[in-house]
C-alpha cells in the first residue's frame, strides 16, 4: 500500500499588509527626513538662532499657545454647557450656528478684523463720529496686530473645537448625577463644577489638543498681525534667509511640541472611549432648565457673540468687499487660481482616500499588529503644521530629483529638472500626508457600522476577498467614502503654509492668491477668492452640524 505524505500548508501571504506599510513609509518620510537633516545639516548660523531669535519666538509661541487655548476653553465650555443645560431664547438655532466659525480659515479672520478695527474700519470710524474726534492721537484703541489680536482672532475661529467636544461630552453625560447633586442643594453652577466638569475632561483636553495644534500650524495670521513665532520663523529662515538646515532643525524642534500635544490627544481620548458615560438615551439626558428674566437674554448674547466674531465679522467685511468687486468674479487670474485649486484638492483628497482605505481595510481583514503599526506611522502627519511638512517633503523629493537629474545628465547629455519638488505633485503629496488621518479615521467610523460577518457571509456564497471588496463593502461605504473625500478636498483647497512654500512658481491656488493681495494690502481685492473659500468651507461645517444631532458620533 503507498504511503502518501502530506505537507504542511503553507500560509497565504496577504498583500493587504505589505501595502500597508509601503503606504505607510512614503507618508511617514516627510517627518523622518525633518530629523535626518536636522541632526545631520549644518549647524552654521545656529548659535545665533539660538541666542536671539528662539528665546523670543519660543515664547511668543508659548504666550499665544497658552491665551489661545484659556480663551477657547472659556467661550467653548461655557457656550456648550449653557446650550445642553438651559432653556433661552435662539438655544436651538445658536447651539447649531456655534460652529460657523470652522469655515473660515484664520488668516481670511485675521484680514477681516484688520480691515474692521483698522483706522478707516468702521469701528474706530463711528468712535470718531460719535466723539467728535479727528485723529488717531484724540484717543486711545487697542492695536488689532499684536499677541493680543492674534488670540482673539485664533480664538473666534477654533473655539468650536472645545465646543464640540464639549457638547458632545455634556450631552452623552445621563441626567442622574447632576439631579442627584440638586436634591443635595446644589446649584447649577456647583453642579457644572463638580459634576458634569469633571467627567467631561477627556472630551474637552481632544478639542484643546486640536486648537493648540492649528494655533501652532497657523502663518497666514501671525504673519499679517505681526507676531513672530516658532512656525513663522522657519517660513522666516529658509525663505528669507535661505537657511533649510537651521529651518530644519527648528521644524525638528516643533515637531517634538507636536508630538507632546498627539500623545495629549490620544491619551485623552483613550479615557474618553473607555472612562466616559455611554451615550443616554433621550429619556435619560438633561432635562433642560428654563432661564427666566434678564438671564436668559444674557445666555442668548453671550452665545451669540463668539458666532458674531467668529463667523459673521468675516462674512460681513469679506462679503461687503466682495459685492464691490464682482467684475473680478470672472477674471482669468481667479479662474487659474481656482482650476489649479482644484486640480490639487481633488488629486490630494483621491490620494489621501485611497491610501486611507489600504490602511482601514488591513486592519479590518487582517487585524494584524503590522497593519496597526503601519495605520500608525501613515497618520504621523496629523496635527504637523503645514510649515514644517513642506520642508519634510523638499528634502526627499529634492534629492530624488537631484538623483535623476544627475542620471539622465551623465547618460543622455540633457538635464530634466524638477520633476517632483518642482511641480504640484510636492503640494499634493504634503496635502496627502497632512490629511491622512482626517480620511481614515471617517473610513474607520464607517468600517465599525459594517458587521464582520458580512465579509463571512460573503466568503461562504463563494465570493473571494477582492469580490466582497467590490460588491459588498464599497457599495455600503459610500457615504463614509463620500465624506472623507470632500473633508480632505475643502480642507486641501483651505491650506495655506504648505502650498506656499511648495508651489512651483507663477502657481496660485485660491488660498495663495488671497495671501498675495492681503499682503499687498490689497484686502479688498482679496475679498472674491476668499468668499469662494468660505462657502467651500461651510460644506464640512454642515457635516458638523448634522452629526451634533447624535452626540455619540460626535
Amino acid at each position: 500500500m503507498p504511503m502518501t505524505v502530506s505537507l504542511p500548508a503553507t500560509k497565504r501571504v496577504s498583500i493587504l499588509p505589505i501595502a500597508a506599510v509601503i503606504v505607510a513609509a512614503i507618508a511617514a518620510m516627510p517627518i523622518l527626513a525633518i530629523f535626518w537633516l536636522a541632526l545631520t545639516g549644518s549647524t552654521e548660523g545656529w548659535q545665533h538662532l539660538l541666542a536671539n531669535v528662539l528665546p523670543r519666538a519660543g515664547f511668543r509661541t508659548f504666550l499665544l499657545l497658552g491665551m489661545t487655548a484659556a480663551t477657547t476653553a472659556f467661550f467653548g465650555i461655557a457656550c456648550a454647557w449653557l446650550v445642553t443645560t438651559f432653556e433661552f431664547p435662539l438655544r436651538r438655532l445658536l447651539s447649531a450656528a456655534l460652529v460657523l466659525p470652522l469655515a473660515i480659515p484664520s488668516y481670511l479672520a485675521a484680514y477681516a478684523f484688520g480691515e474692521f478695527l483698522d483706522f478707516t474700519g468702521p469701528v474706530q470710524s463711528a468712535i470718531r463720529a460719535a466723539f467728535d474726534y479727528h485723529s488717531i492721537r484724540d484717543y486711545w484703541f487697542p492695536d488689532i496686530r499684536s499677541l493680543g489680536g492674534a488670540v482673539i482672532v485664533l480664538s473666534s475661529v477654533l473655539y468650536p473645537y472645545v465646543y464640540l467636544s464639549a457638547r458632545a461630552a455634556f450631552s452623552m453625560q445621563g441626567r442622574f448625577a447632576a439631579e442627584a447633586a440638586r436634591t443635595l442643594g446644589a446649584k447649577p453652577l456647583s453642579v457644572f463644577f463638580s459634576v458634569q466638569l469633571p467627567m467631561a475632561r477627556p472630551a474637552i483636553a481632544i478639542g484643546l489638543s486640536l486648537v493648540l495644534m492649528e494655533t501652532l500650524n497657523d502663518i497666514g495670521a501671525v504673519e499679517y498681525l505681526g507676531v513672530q513665532t516658532l512656525t513663522f520663523t522657519i517660513y522666516e529662515t529658509w525663505l528669507n534667509r535661505g537657511n533649510l538646515a537651521n529651518a530644519t532643525q527648528i521644524a525638528a524642534v516643533i515637531l517634538i511640541i507636536v508630538g507632546a500635544l498627539i500623545v495629549i490627544e490620544r491619551n485623552a481620548r483613550e479615557k474618553q472611549r473607555f472612562g466616559a458615560p455611554k451615550a443616554t438615551s433621550m429619556a435619560q439626558r438633561h432635562r433642560l432648565k428654563a432661564l427666566t428674566g434678564w438671564r436668559r437674554w444674557c445666555a442668548s448674547l453671550f452665545c451669540f457673540v463668539p458666532v458674531a466674531s467668529g463667523f459673521f465679522i468675516p462674512v460681513i467685511v469679506l462679503g461687503g468687499y466682495a459685492t464691490r468687486r464682482l467684475d473680478a468674479l470672472f477674471a482669468p487670474k481667479l479662474l487659474k487660481a481656482l482650476g489649479h485649486s482644484l486640480e490639487v484638492s481633488f488629486s490630494a483628497a483621491l490620494v489621501t482616500l485611497i491610501a486611507a482605505f489600504v490602511f482601514s481595510y488591513a486592519i479590518r481583514t487582517e487585524r494584524s499588529r503590522t497593519s496597526k503599526v503601519a495605520a500608525r506611522f501613515g497618520s504621523m502627519g496629523y496635527g504637523v503644521p503645514g510649515t514644517v511638512l513642506a520642508i519634510g517633503v523638499l528634502i526627499p523629493l529634492a534629492s530624488l530629483d537631484n538623483s535623476v537629474d544627475g542620471f539622465i545628465r551623465a547618460h543622455f547629455g540633457f538635464s530634466s529638472g524638477l520633476l517632483l519638488s518642482g511641480t504640484a505633485f510636492a503640494i499634493i503629496y504634503a496635502h496627502s500626508v497632512r490629511f491622512m488621518t482626517m480620511a481614515e479615521g471617517t473610513l474607520d467610523a464607517g468600517f465599525q457600522k459594517l458587521s464582520p460577518h458580512i465579509d463571512m457571509a460573503s466568503r461562504t456564497l463563494g465570493r473571494n476577498r477582492l469580490q466582497t471588496l467590490f460588491k459588498v463593502l464599497l457599495p455600503n461605504m459610500r457615504p463614509a467614502a463620500l465624506t472623507a473625500f470632500l473633508l480632505v478636498l475643502i480642507e486641501s483647497m483651505k491650506e495655506l503654509p504648505a502650498t506656499i512654500l511648495l508651489r512651483p512658481f507663477g502657481f496660485n491656488t485660491l488660498a495663495t492668491l488671497v495671501y498675495e493681495d492681503a499682503s499687498r494690502s490689497r484686502v479688498q481685492d482679496a475679498a472674491v477668492p476668499a468668499i469662494i473659500i468660505i462657502i467651500a468651507g461651510l460644506i464640512p461645517v454642515l457635516l458638523v452640524s448634522k452629526s451634533m444631532d447624535h452626540p455619540e458620533n460626535s
